[in-house]
């Protein structure tokens, strides 16, 4: 035994676990992070208010992401059936006993913050579906009567988040769940099917305006109108995309500087902070800044399926690439919205934009990764430093 060796063989299993963190993962978490700091302090006008709350959350969020990367995979497999559960029991709640704001009841007050199920959802639904087709056979996965599981798996949170009504989230929960399902090998004709039916089912929605059957509320309506056409209606339905455009297209290329953004600073950016925080970055340090953030999250995508194809079990591959997916869907879906190439359906940016459950949500995915990425199989020579 070398030198080396023999140190290393005499650190604390604890210690060895933190060393053997998805480190370039990390930094690039904080980079992104440190962004949305930055930003925010902005967008309040140069005060921290809400900075300070976003950089505890965040740190906060750290403490959780080594937490759970600490603790084994085969923890998580083991609980995620229980997970996805309580968090079915938790958006039953939020029916019963929610808080409302913005005309959505979709928050449960736990006095020292705001607790968005829908938010958890997001990651014990992947956790599930992982679990499931970790235990289902292979020969199985596409046969009609084990890809109907799932299904139901999938369906039974999104129509309650659906009732808060939370378009945005029940589409990233379809989404995401049908990125699972088909990684895991579920033959193309389901999802060919799928689409189809997504496509009658846009039609039923348009063909119901109006009449006793509606199936969505008139101010998703209004957002869809907004969608085809902000300029009818630029001061009322249309005044969000039509300032966010203003403010994406004055950046130009470096943009404005620093505390400069006018759109942002002067209010008339609505949910500055929030949803539309993409816009007030663009504004402020142009294409080049807008594209900046969108390479670091790419790089977060890309390091998370690197890590997924390296790993041996079927559960930590799938958690890690299902996790992978779903960051990508969260950013992508919000910078799409604030340029006008989706409809608005208030999904905040990950890690940049202010808000509580998704950051913490976020950072327990992140664990997840972590987990799998510490404590995969390691070829003869790589994982000496995991040997207890």
């Amino acid at each position: 035994m070398s030198y080396l060796e023999y140190n290393v063989a005499r650190t604390p299993a604890g210690l060895r676990k933190v060393l053997a963190m998805h480190w370039a993962l990390v930094l690039l978490i904080c980079a992104v992070a440190a962004i949305g700091f930055l930003v925010l302090y902005s967008v309040a006008g140069g005060d921290w208010r809400w900075v300070a709350p976003q950089m505890q959350r965040f740190l906060l969020g750290l403490a959780v992401m080594f937490t759970v990367g600490m603790i084994p995979i085969w923890f998580w497999r083991n609980v995620s059936a229980l997970f996805y559960a309580l968090t079915l029991v938790l958006l039953v709640a939020v029916e019963l006993i929610g808080s409302t704001g913005g005309g959505a009841q979709r928050w449960i007050e736990l006095g020292f913050m705001r607790l968005q199920p829908s938010e958890l959802m997001k990651v014990t639904l992947v956790m599930m579906l992982a679990a499931y087709y970790d235990w289902l056979p292979a020969t199985k996965v596409s046969r009609p009567q084990w890809v109907v599981v799932p299904l139901v798996i999938i369906l039974l949170p999104t129509l309650l988040v659906l009732k808060q009504p939370d378009l945005g989230t029940s589409i990233l929960l379809i989404a995401g769940g049908g990125a699972v399902m088909f990684l895991a090998g579920v033959h193309w004709a389901y999802f060919a099917t799928v689409i189809a039916a997504g496509a009658g089912l846009v039609t039923a929605v348009l063909q119901s305006r109006g009449t006793p059957w509606q199936l969505i509320k008139d101010y998703q309506f209004r957002r869809i109108d907004t969608f085809l056409d902000p300029d009818s209606d630029p001061l009322g339905a249309g005044y969000h995309i039509t300032q966010s455009k203003i403010a994406l297209g004055s950046g130009g290329w470096t943009g404005k500087g620093y505390l400069q953004g006018t759109q942002a600073r002067l209010n008339f950016l609505p949910e500055k902070h929030t949803d539309f925080i993409f816009t007030t970055l663009a504004e402020e340090f142009g294409l080049i800044g807008g594209i900046s953030l969108l390479t670091l999250y790419l790089l977060i995508v890309a390091f998370c399926i690197v890590s997924a194809l390296r790993m041996k079990d079927r559960f930590s591959a799938l958690v890690t690439l299902g996790i992978a997916v779903a960051f990508f869907l969260f950013f992508a879906v919000n910078m799409s919205m604030v340029m006008g190439m989706a409809p608005v359906v208030g999904v905040p940016l990950p890690l940049v934009s202010y808000g509580g459950s998704a950051m913490l949500v976020l950072m327990l995915a992140f664990g997840l990764v972590q987990s799998a990425h510490v404590h995969r199989p390691r070829a003869q020579g790589e994982g000496r430093i995991l040997r207890r």
